[in-house]
């Protein structure tokens, strides 16, 4: 019998990887899509996609979705109570794992790993420890097409948000950016591929520049460590096509 399992989707290239690698196999049987929504900006918390166009993705990809709905600046304990009532509630529908794309961040996968356990639920990493090299070949040779929603502007310029994933923007990218993306330069919004029944169509929209506090340090008693510079984002809207 198959395990009942929920996906973690983000929308992006990693997500549609490890989901595809999951669904040409037997062991799982994904019955969910989970993503955490800003409700006060109706967008993916995390990427600034539309929310339009994630239930668009979903709907092509033929799995129902479930969201995650936050507010616009959650706590972390606040994040944490939301996300352990949804789980409760999708584990009395019989789901018993739980399924991410993550690749790199021991630290993300042991918190993830924990917090599941707690509620009765495993976690499985499908493309964990892959070659970030070859996982971007990989995707790119079974078809998928992905653009970059949203770019760290200390390692990339303007330039390369709204760009199309491809063989040139691979020559493009600077030596010290992952591939794949996996130190946080970037992220994207998958728009086909083989587990999609139809493209997910959209326009290039309006070039956002943000900045965000840099993460604190997690030792309190440093009293030497200076103060971070904020970090800057460009995002890249996408219009509904």
């Amino acid at each position: 019998m198959r395990k009942k399992a929920i996906f973690n989707w983000s929308g992006g290239k990693d997500s549609a990887l490890a989901l595809h690698q999951v669904l040409q196999g037997d062991e799982y049987e994904v019955g969910k899509l989970l993503t955490s929504v800003n409700t006060h900006h109706k967008r993916v918390s995390m990427h600034g996609v539309r929310e339009t166009l994630l239930e668009q993705q979903a709907a092509s990809i033929g799995i129902p979705l479930e969201k995650l709905q936050l507010p616009e600046n959650p706590d972390m304990d606040h994040y944490n109570k939301m996300m352990h009532d949804i789980m409760f509630k999708l584990r009395k529908e019989g789901f018993t794992h739980s399924v991410f794309g993550d690749i790199f961040l021991e630290d993300l996968r042991q918190y993830r790993e924990e917090r599941l356990a707690q509620q009765g639920f495993s976690a499985h990493f499908p493309i964990w420890k892959q070659d970030t090299k070859a996982l971007i070949r990989q995707f790119l040779a079974l078809g998928f097409k992905t653009v970059l929603v949203c770019i760290k502007s200390a390692l990339l310029d303007k330039s390369f948000a709204g760009r199309i994933i491809d063989e040139q923007f691979l020559k493009d990218l600077p030596e010290n950016v992952d591939p794949c993306g996996e130190n946080g330069e970037f992220h994207t919004f998958v728009f086909d591929g083989p587990i999609f029944r139809h493209p997910i169509p959209f326009e290039i929209g309006e070039k956002v520049y943000r900045e965000y506090e840099a993460p604190k340090s997690k030792n309190k008693d440093d009293k030497t460590a200076e103060p971070q510079a904020p970090m800057g984002f460009w995002f890249c809207d996408l219009l509904p096509g």
